[in-house]
């Protein structure tokens, strides 16, 4: 099971982050500290992978972001390379072509996006199409039209001025 998911540039500024633990915010500061700090000081031809505690660490360059999981022992490190690339892949196909600011300005979408691949640290979904589904149908739920959003609350006033018997 992956514990966390960080995202963040070449300055070492954090981007995004998904934990899939319960821990204090303290440790999660220290955490971050030390992978950035780890991952940026290795050097661009090293191995992907390293240990760290009793985690292993799996991180991969695309573009100006890294993405670094820190996962159980027992898990398959070549898997989370995949899981990563297929968030990209997500975030490519939402975006066109993501880059560090897309992610910076719509923050809230790369993690709905996270949310829909994601769920407790294990993959929900598989298949690109189903997760660029649900995004479009969200998207489409959040354009309501003006007369479109009156009607709904009319609809919404009516229903709550009811008997609730």
């Amino acid at each position: 099971m992956m514990h966390f998911m960080l995202l963040f540039s070449r300055q070492g500024k954090l981007r995004l982050q998904k934990w899939f633990i319960a821990i204090g915010e303290r440790e999660k500061k220290k955490i971050i500290r030390e992978m950035t700090q780890s991952v940026l000081a290795r050097q661009p031809k090293t191995c992907n992978f390293m240990d760290w505690k009793d985690l292993k660490i799996v991180y991969k360059r695309y573009a100006s972001l890294y993405i670094c999981c820190g996962m159980e022992d027992q898990d398959n490190e070549l898997l989370t390379i995949e899981i990563m690339h297929r968030y990209v892949e997500l975030l490519d196909k939402y975006f066109g072509n993501v880059c560090e600011l897309d992610i910076i300005f719509n923050f809230e979408k790369a993690y709905f996006i996270l949310d829909e691949f994601l769920m407790g640290g294990e993959v929900q979904e598989t298949s690109k199409l189903s997760v660029s589904k649900c995004i479009e149908e969200s998207d489409l739920m959040q354009e309501v039209s003006p007369g479109m959003k009156d009607t709904l609350l009319k609809t919404m006033e009516e229903y709550m001025s009811k008997p609730a018997f």
